[in-house]
């Protein structure tokens, strides 16, 4: 158990820090969002408490690219960091999660300290991997636009006048040949940074030998573990007909993304994973056997 819980309410310009001991509010800070001001707040409360950084346990709910300055800083000072789902910060204080962001880190404190048992530590992926992660969701982006656009193409032909139509298309295909460049060179860059690592370009080559999984679920499986060194108990048993994703105790991040719909992350595991388990022999394909049976 630790001594101490920082519980930090992530904010884009001005997060809030909560520092506490046996859920009892020692002091609170608002600080800028960088990896130095967070480190240097930190430092204080350390200072002021004279506590070890073995004392004192920092929670947050994950917010995407925003919680990068406040991993940098807990990792400078070696300090734990515990990342957990918002959803289970607002369930688990009792009340709702307001919009304030003081009130925020309150509550994180608290869900902090009740649920320590249950605590997994976050550590910041290699660099190669922050890259690929940055530039697939980049890519995904522009698929996801380029998409949208082609779809109005077809779609509102019948509907407007042509020569609203004619200008429309036009414009709408500048866009969608940009779209298009910009893919190529996110997809090229995917590429170069997979090729350029030793350990993800053996990762990705014997990925791509298993039945099912092309280049792009290849690379959303390295993204999704963190090269396969953040998916401890991961069972991924696909039943015919439904494809079901059974994930156990995986990251809160990766918990967030399913929760919320999580294609990106479930898409690759289960198409994958059912085409594999369908004609490779072995666990997989005899749960397969008994449930198309």
């Amino acid at each position: 158990m630790k001594k101490y819980i920082t519980g930090i309410g992530i904010s884009r310009e001005k997060p809030d820090l909560c520092f506490t001991q046996a859920e009892k509010t020692l002091g609170e800070e608002e600080t800028a969002d960088t990896a130095a001001a967070v480190r240097q707040a930190l430092k204080t409360f350390l200072k002021e408490a004279r506590a070890e950084t073995s004392d004192v346990l920092a929670c947050a709910g994950y917010t995407g690219q925003y919680i990068r300055p406040l991993c940098c800083a807990c990792r400078d000072l070696d300090i734990d960091l515990r990342l957990e789902n918002p959803a289970q910060i607002k369930y688990g204080s009792g009340i709702q999660r307001g919009r304030n962001d003081c009130l925020d880190a309150r509550k994180t404190a608290a869900c902090g300290f009740r649920f320590q048992d249950k605590a997994r530590l976050y550590s910041l992926p290699q660099e190669n991997i922050m890259s690929l992660q940055q530039l697939t969701g980049e890519r995904d982006m522009y698929v996801a636009d380029k998409s949208k656009y082609q779809g109005q193409l077809t779609d509102q032909e019948r509907f407007m006048r042509k020569k609203d139509y004619w200008q429309k298309s036009a414009r709408l295909k500048e866009l969608i040949k940009g779209l298009e460049k910009s893919i190529y060179q996110a997809e090229k860059e995917i590429k170069e940074a997979i090729g350029n690592g030793e350990t993800l370009y053996e990762q990705h080559k014997r990925l791509c030998t298993a039945e099912g999984i092309g280049d792009k679920t290849a690379v959303k499986m390295i993204v999704v573990t963190k090269g396969f060194t953040d998916c401890p108990q991961v069972l991924l048993p696909c039943r015919i007909g439904t494809f079901l994703l059974f994930v156990g105790e995986q990251h809160p991040v990766a918990k967030q993304g399913l929760a919320a719909g999580g294609q990106e992350y479930q898409s690759p595991f289960t198409h994958g994973g059912s085409g594999c388990c369908c004609q490779m022999q072995g666990e997989l394909h005899d749960c397969y056997e008994k449930e198309s049976g």
